[in-house]
């Protein structure tokens, strides 16, 4: 069990941390979000390719970089530090990671390379309406065709990166109940398009009678889709990690610098306890995302997946604290589009309600007993 980075790892996060420090500061980001349609950098999109980030966790068979979650963890804590806005948990960590792992070689080859070399992106469209994050409970059809292809019909909703993917992986259920993986050509779909909260892009889509391929064998895909999950939902918990850090210091060097009654606002001890709680708030954060990457080490899956919701359950409840702590302590600055702190608040709070809310979370870690055990 390794608590902390090796070599390569510290150089990975020096490579990734350097990038965004040069390269996307927070008037570039705001820049961003205010000004390009995209919403995104396709330029920024081409470094990660050329730094091998878009192919992290792939085989090098496949154009990638053959790594694994230790290292998906560090670039994950390294874009929230920088409130990343290019869609790599939806190609890389979501779609991707559901290619390599339920694909067929041929799929994986046709895909994978394209997704590394930064020129695919992909979308994983799973949730529907008034579903509340159940992988099972979807009225989306999968009909069988002619040879190997299908056809889909249904709806999905806030398909995150939907909005620009090239292609998507559809989850839907065939004629005996099963839920299985397809891959859709997102030109054959109709999408509804938006930003959210956080300023990424997502989507709502329909599809009739759409043309799609079985992802792998026609099979029953929920171990895949929550063994993804669960990495994916580990890997916002470094992102949200990342964001809090910027959020504390960003905090504590405005109250060094913001004078009051001739004096630093940082001397107050009031103010100083409560910087204190967010530092505390960050700990337990930064810890239970460890929790999270070393669970998915687990190979028991009902294990592994209570251990990633109860980190979640706590990042969420820190990042919560710190984000409300940074806007007061910043006062009416905090609340504006120039200022950084209220993105990382937004982006956050959305981490907060991706793959899982707080309820949901805490059904799952009660109905196991907890996380720990008497002896």
């Amino acid at each position: 069990m390794e608590l902390e980075l090796n070599d390569e790892q510290r150089m990975l996060a020096d490579a990734v941390n350097s990038l965004l420090e040069k390269r996307y500061d927070a008037n570039t980001r705001l820049h961003l979000l205010e000004q390009d349609e995209l919403g995104w950098s396709r330029e920024m999109w081409k470094q990660y390719a050329d730094l091998g980030l878009l192919g992290l966790t792939f085989d090098e068979q496949y154009g990638g970089a053959g790594m694994g979650v230790d290292e998906l963890y560090v670039v994950m804590e390294s874009f929230g530090k920088a409130l990343v806005l290019e869609p790599f948990v939806a190609t890389v960590v979501l779609g991707g990671s559901l290619v390599a792992a339920a694909g067929t070689p041929e799929q994986k080859q046709q895909i994978l390379p394209g997704v590394a070399g930064g020129e695919t992106l992909l979308a994983f469209a799973a949730t529907e309406s008034g579903s509340r994050w159940s992988l099972t409970d979807i009225a989306t059809t999968a009909t069988p065709g002619d040879g190997e292809s299908w056809t889909l019909s249904g709806e999905k909703t806030a398909v995150l990166g939907g909005d620009v993917a090239d292609h998507l992986v559809v989850t839907a259920k065939t004629d005996d109940g099963t839920v299985g993986l397809f891959l859709v050509d997102a030109a054959d779909v109709t999408k509804s398009t938006y930003r959210l909260q956080d300023g990424l892009g997502g989507a709502d889509l329909l599809f009739a009678d759409t043309p799609a391929t079985a992802l792998g064998p026609v099979a029953d895909a929920l171990g895949h889709i929550e063994s993804v999950l669960d990495t994916a939902t580990a890997a916002v918990c470094a992102e949200a990690v990342g964001a809090m850090e910027k959020m504390l210091w960003l905090t504590v060097d405005y109250l060094k610098t913001r004078v009051q009654f001739g004096q630093p606002i940082s001397v107050f001890q009031a103010l100083q306890f409560r910087a204190a709680d967010m530092y505390v708030s960050y700990e337990q954060a930064k810890s239970m995302a460890m929790l999270a990457r070393l669970a998915l080490a687990d190979d028991d899956a009902t294990e592994r997946h209570r251990s990633v919701s109860a980190a979640k359950v706590q990042i969420d409840l820190s990042a919560r604290h710190v984000g409300q702590e940074a806007i007061q302590l910043h006062g009416g600055i905090g609340m504006t589009m120039e200022y950084p702190v209220g993105h990382y608040v937004k982006r956050t709070a959305v981490i907060g309600k991706t793959f899982a809310d707080s309820d949901l979370l805490l059904e799952v870690v009660g109905a196991g007993g907890g996380i720990v055990r008497e002896s």
